[in-house]
């Protein structure tokens, strides 16, 4: 009869928000910030209630900076403690950075979302860890005319770049690789004389989406400490109500998964 009550049952919690620093390049201490914890445990045992107690007694043991090597540190905590057999974290929270208008020099502050993804199988307590951003940037529509004066136009695209790496990979990296690719990075505040340089950039240069995906698969692929990479852009065009997607993976079957590596982020 006890054998009977013994079965495989996934519990947790979503979008538990609490306040926690978050590893940034800028502040050693890490970047406060607001994340919407969601965990699951797959436990081999009978459910009782009162285990969701564990859950926020380990959420509140461990928030110091969130990074790649607490992470690898904290999940194993939860499969420990609750004997489970698979445990996978999510912290989704917004990250600030401030930036450089291109003209004026006036200083803002852009927000980027970020989430961290942690599992771990109890077979092996390898934990997997996953960081990912979302950054807003400017690319070329592709139903521009470059030929044609003024003929080229821009779009608003969305890069969501993924790594998996042995260390911290800082969100303002990932943002300074796709900014430096894309045709123009996204601000939060333009004067006058910014707005000015970036329309006629825009209408000057082009950059596609397919061009900039290309070259941030490269220069993740240069990099030793990137293990795994993923980079989706999305793109919202100013004559249909949907976007556009392109993306890309680190692969044996795809050019550059292999790139000579040169440097570590």
């Amino acid at each position: 009869m006890a054998d009977e009550k013994k079965y495989l049952v996934d519990v947790g919690i979503q979008d538990l928000p609490f306040p926690m620093r978050v590893i940034s390049r800028q502040d050693a201490g890490g970047q406060p910030t607001i994340a919407h914890i969601s965990i699951s445990a797959r436990i081999m045992q009978q459910f009782e209630a009162k285990w969701i107690d564990k859950f926020i007694q380990i959420v509140h043991a461990h928030r110091e900076k969130i990074g790649t090597q607490t992470l690898r540190k904290n999940i194993l905590d939860y499969l420990n403690e609750l004997d489970a057999t698979h445990v996978r974290i999510n912290f989704e929270y917004p990250f600030f950075i401030e930036k450089v208008t291109p003209k004026s020099g006036e200083k803002c502050l852009v927000k980027y979302d970020c989430k961290y993804t942690a599992k771990v199988l109890s077979i092996d307590n390898l934990p997997a860890i996953t960081f990912g951003i979302k950054v807003p940037c400017i690319t070329t529509y592709p139903g521009s005319a470059p030929g044609e004066s003024g003929g080229l136009f821009g779009q608003l695209s969305v890069a969501e770049v993924d790594v998996q790496s042995d260390k911290d990979v800082f969100p303002e990296d990932l943002v300074d690789i796709v900014d430096s690719h894309a045709l123009s990075p996204v601000y939060s505040f333009l004067t006058d004389e910014d707005q000015i340089h970036i329309i006629k950039k825009v209408h000057s240069k082009e950059i596609s989406s397919v061009t900039m995906v290309n070259h941030i698969k490269e220069a993740l692929a240069r990099h030793t400490s990137v293990n795994w990479y993923s980079v989706r852009c999305s793109n919202y065009g100013m004559l249909h109500p949907y976007s556009t997607v392109i993306s890309t993976e680190k692969s044996r079957w795809l050019p550059l998964s292999g790139y000579e590596r040169e440097e570590d982020i």
